[in-house]
């Protein structure tokens, strides 16, 4: 049971990282690449039909995870404690990846835009970081803990 949830936090990790790149790439394209643009005027500046299609990538994004809990879990329990370990590892190692590579944000207490459906979601940093946390540390603690 730790092996299997060890291997999809690993998979977490990385599905972040390919999105965190995928982002550097959109800011790069629309030039909002430096740290200190306003989340707002990002809004504001992408077009429609691409917030449109930025709403099909993080919907497909969803879908894996689910995809993933469903494929690997024992039961709706399992299901859902993996659906929500992976996806606290995917958000908050998004953000280490975007750090990592193009230091953004520069602080916890940035704005985000942390999803654009049903309607943007606008937020500081340290907002899906402390529920990201506070995920994996109950799931640790209240699931994980009783099979160690």
């Amino acid at each position: 049971m730790i092996s299997k949830f060890v291997i999809l936090a690993v998979f977490g990790i990385a599905m972040a990282h390919v999105e965190g790149v995928v982002v550097v790439y959109l800011r790069k394209a629309m030039g909002l690449l430096k740290p200190d643009v306003d989340t707002r005027k990002i809004l504001e500046e992408v077009p429609e039909r691409l917030i449109k299609i930025e709403m099909t990538r993080e919907a497909a994004t969803i879908v894996m995870l689910v995809a993933l809990a469903l494929l690997t879990g024992r039961g709706w329990i399992e299901q859902l404690m993996i659906f929500l370990w992976t996806f606290a590892f995917w958000d908050l190692f998004y953000y280490v990846s975007l750090y990592l590579t193009i230091q953004w944000p520069p602080s916890l207490k940035t704005t985000d835009v942390l999803f654009l459906i049903p309607r943007p979601w606008i937020a500081p940093v340290w907002f899906p970081v402390t529920v990201s946390l506070g995920t994996i540390v109950a799931i640790a603690v209240f699931y994980l803990l009783p099979f160690l």
